[in-house]
């Protein structure tokens, strides 16, 4: 069976907790798993930067993917954050508990 497994960076994990506690509320994941720091190299707008990011890992339905990403983008606090989803293969028990809680 396969679950919609997103991944996307904040500024910090409590921007993470803000955005997985809306997206739990509203039923719209299973759960989200709110990783290490990460020092991210970019450029924007012509400077080049260097952060410290937090990563979060978000779990839901594969039909529920543009609502996800939609709603994440718009608690996001970044103009362009960046927002990956695949579908991954997981144990049946664990995708019938993802179906349950965003039921």
């Amino acid at each position: 069976m396969t679950i919609l497994r997103l991944l996307t960076y904040t500024p910090s994990p409590e921007v993470a907790r803000t955005i997985a506690a809306a997206l739990l509320d509203a039923r719209l994941i299973a759960c989200a798993n709110i990783g290490p720091a990460f020092q991210s190299h970019y450029v924007w707008q012509g400077v080049r930067e260097v952060e410290t990011e937090t990563q979060l890992w978000l779990k839901t339905r594969t039909d529920l993917r543009d609502r996800v990403m939609a709603e994440v983008a718009r608690l996001h606090p970044y103009d362009v954050p960046m927002i990956a989803a695949d579908e991954v293969t997981v144990n049946a028990d664990y995708a019938d508990w993802v179906a349950a809680q965003t039921a």
